[in-house]
Formats: structure tokens, sequence, C-alpha cells
């Protein structure tokens, strides 16, 4: 289960600065909150608290990569009581302190490149036919690295009634680019895979994708470090590709468990839909 990803230009890609609360992730499962905390710990293999932390530490690393802020303001905005107890806990989840893995400039180590006809060195992308899905999603409308939250709601919601598989693809579909629209303005959607005709209810929506061509980078690495990625995609590999692209989001397939592995094993592809042909 993603803890939220798409790096925007001011960047990560975890719908609102405070996590919701047990009670409120409780009420969108409609069950009590102590059913709730024993449901969901059965299904995440983690507790609450532990997805709420994930999520602090993502927004910590996207805050050290994209601001300029100290590490002790940083420590503050995600909820940490101090520079001190950042440092512990990031320390431990991404193998370096905050201010290391700031000089170094992440985790990620560069992708597998190829050779053009030019002899020019790019990052590897394939090509591949994607087939249709549906997605349970949930819409959200602000900063991309916000959508974490967004995600804890809706495995909430699929996790209580059996949604969850071992089929299950999460995936997200970012429909603005930052920049020229306002991150208060920027939609995404958080989805998940499900049977059609699955009924859905409240603020979760069926979004129906159809088979399509895709340019697909591998991306391996913090969902705070995606950017690059992006920048280049776009920027360098499109134009040179003789393929353009289709009238259709980008989308973020996460293809392991963030919760299980350390950050800088987290597999993202990245989808940019393409024109048959």
């Amino acid at each position: 289960m993603p803890a939220g990803s798409r790096a925007s230009c001011t960047t990560c890609r975890p719908g609102r600065s405070i996590p919701p609360s047990l009670e409120e992730l409780a009420e969108v499962a409609a069950f009590s909150p102590y059913h709730f905390h024993r449901i969901y710990c059965a299904l995440a293999g983690e507790t609450p608290a532990e997805t709420l932390a994930r999520a602090r530490l993502q927004r910590a690393a996207v805050a050290l990569l994209e601001t300029a802020q100290p590490v002790a303001a940083i420590a503050r905005s995600v909820g940490y009581r101090s520079a001190e107890a950042l440092t512990r806990a990031f320390r431990a989840r991404y193998g370096l302190p905050p201010g290391a893995y700031r000089a170094r400039g992440g985790l990620a180590e560069p992708l597998p490149r190829i050779a053009t006809e030019e002899d020019t060195a790019m990052f590897s992308v394939t090509r591949r036919e994607e087939p249709g899905f549906t997605l349970a999603a949930i819409r959200h409308i602000g900063p991309y690295p916000q959508i974490g939250t967004v995600f804890d709601r809706l495995n909430a919601w699929a996790g209580a009634r059996g949604l969850i598989g071992a089929e299950t693809r999460f995936i997200a579909l970012y429909h603005d680019e930052p920049g020229p629209v306002a991150e208060a303005a920027l939609r995404s959607d958080a989805g998940l895979t499900v049977p059609p005709g699955t009924p859905v209810e409240g603020e979760v929506r069926p979004i129906d994708v159809p088979p399509m061509p895709v340019a697909v980078l591998l991306f391996q690495g913090p969902y705070a470090e995606l950017e690059p990625a992006y920048r280049w995609l776009y920027g360098e590999w499109l134009p040179r590709s003789g393929f353009e692209p289709a009238d259709h989001p980008a989308m973020e397939v996460y293809l392991n468990d963030p919760r299980l592995l350390p950050p800088a094993e987290w597999l993202t592809e990245i989808l940019l839909p393409l024109k048959p042909g």
C-alpha cells in the first residue's frame, strides 16, 4: 500500500496536511475504533500509528530535498517535537540522518541507462500495451505530496470490504502539471484495482481506464525522489522517442510494499500514456 507519491515540483507523491485520526478512519470503514484497529492491523500488517509515522517521514524527506528549511522546522511541520526526535526516526527508516540525506540528494541510485543512436545516455524506458482495468478511487484536490492520506482512507474502505488481495494493484492518476496549475487546485486520484461492477459508495467512485500503449519508466527509491525521473521522461525521452503522448493522465503503479522494505528499495512504475502507432 503506497504511503503517497507523485513528486511534484514542490513535492512527494502523501487530502490534508493533518492525517485522519483513528476515529475518522474507523468512520469511513463503518466500524468502531476498537474493531477498526484490530481489523486494520490484521489487513495492513501494521498499526495506524505506524502508517502515520511512515507518512510523516516521507513528508520530511520531501521537505529535505525540495526546500531549504532547517531540520528543526521540518521536524515541527511533520509532527515531531524536536530535530533530535526526527533524526532518530529518520535514520532508523532511511539509513541516514536528515542532514546527510539532504547533502547526498536522496537515496536513489541512477536508473539503468541505454545508448541511443546519437550515443547519448538515457534512462531505460520500455513500451508496453497496458490492459484496461477498473479502479475504486478517491479524488484528491491539492498538493500531490498529500495523496498518501487519501490512500489511507481508500485502503480502510477496501480492506473492510475484502477487496485487497494478492492481485490488487495500487495506482495513482495525476491530472495536472504542477507549476501551471496552482498547488491547491491539482487533481489526482488514489486508486486500487477492483473487478468491474464492484459496488462503491460515498467518496469512492469507479474509474474505468481503457487499454492503451504506455511508456514505462521503472524507478527505484523513495517516492519523494520521483520528480527528476518525470522531468527526464517528458523533457528528454519523449521529444526524441518519436511517440506522441495520449490525452490521458500520467499514472504511477506501486510495485512493492513500503511497510516491509526500506525506502531505497521501493519500486514505482511511471506510466506515460501514448497515442497508438
